[in-house]
């Protein structure tokens, strides 16, 4: 075992060296060829449990697996993702602190809060590991079994209906839902991460939630009920129609996670945890995992990613303009 550990360790050595080496500062060089030498401390900007947490774990123990590497999961949630998505933009660009992230608080969160980072200069993309939409679930006793009969119900009842939000995205997601609906005193209640935002529904805290598949348990063992997903049927529940066969228009969101590192880390390691990822998420062990929990394996090459995570950010920029949106 050892020494097999030391085989994957060298030939990646080996391979490291000779990519992209040149124009790279002595320090970057040395980093790169003797990549990784220490456990590589990933944050993910969310509680543990969640989305975001649950495909790091998932994808990443396949990664060290890969490489002989350790990876430490290091769950800094607050802040709709700002606190531990600004500690990664802040950190030493040497391979050994990275961001495991989502779509929320990487491109929208720096367009509605003052965020200490900009959604892709900030960072250097390594890949997606997947997308994912949203599922509207609810407690148990609420009184609505479809979408129609959720806005039925808030629009008659004698007290505002509740809604949990844990990340920036689902914020505006719930937000988008309100003024669609035309219930606009729905409240929307924020949460540190979609664990405990799914959990809430669950508890009886908050009437519904768009949740991000993190309650795919919950939903099979009958702790909550679905009432509809956007933007499109999914695996697990093919039987939910999407909010738009419901009649509800304008809500076509979803979502990604996926890996990314400080400014400036040198693009050997960059190339090579790429390479590492996509190999995980086509592992069907791997696969089989997320496919579970609903959450669809995909990767994109870099210049892809840093692509998408751009026109995220450019959208959600538009979409704040258009709506007049504001946090109150």
């Amino acid at each position: 075992m050892q020494q097999e550990l030391f085989s994957r360790r060298q030939a990646l050595a080996t391979g490291l060296a000779g990519i992209g080496a040149l124009g790279l500062p002595h320090w970057a060089r040395a980093a790169a060829g003797s990549y990784p030498s220490k456990p590589i401390r990933v944050i993910v900007p969310f509680p543990a449990g969640g989305t975001t947490d649950v495909v790091a774990r998932t994808v990443l123990q396949k990664v060290g697996e890969q490489m002989g590497a350790s990876f430490i999961i290091d769950n800094k949630g607050g802040a709709n993702g700002i606190i531990g998505t600004e500690l990664v933009a802040r950190a030493t660009p040497d391979g050994y602190t990275l961001l495991f992230n989502s779509a929320g608080a990487q491109t929208l969160s720096p367009v509605i809060y003052k965020a200490n980072y900009q959604a892709l200069d900030s960072f250097e993309p390594v890949t997606m590991a997947c997308d994912l939409g949203f599922i509207l679930i609810a407690r148990n006793d609420l009184p609505a079994n479809n979408v129609q009969e959720l806005i039925a119900l808030a629009k008659k009842s004698s007290k505002p209906l509740t809604a949990s939000s844990g990340s920036s995205l689902i914020v505006l997601i719930t937000e988008q839902f309100k003024r669609v609906i035309g219930v606009p005193n729905i409240i929307n209640v924020q949460y540190k991460g979609t664990s405990p935002q799914m959990q809430a529904v669950v508890g009886g805290e908050v009437d519904f939630s768009f949740d991000s598949f993190v309650s795919v348990q919950m939903l099979k063992a009958g702790k909550v009920k679905a009432l509809g997903v956007i933007p499109r049927r999914a695996d697990s529940f093919p039987q939910v129609p999407t909010l738009k066969e419901q009649g509800v228009e304008d809500m076509e969101f979803s979502s990604w996670t996926g890996l990314l590192a400080p400014k400036g880390t040198p693009r050997a390691i960059i190339d090579a945890l790429a390479v590492q990822m996509e190999k995980a998420v086509q592992n069907p062990d791997v696969i089989a995992k997320l496919k579970a929990n609903d959450f669809s394996p995909n990767h994109t090459s870099r210049e892809q990613f840093g692509k998408l995570i751009q026109a995220d950010n450019d959208r959600w920029k538009r979409i704040v303009k258009e709506t007049n949106f504001k946090l109150e």
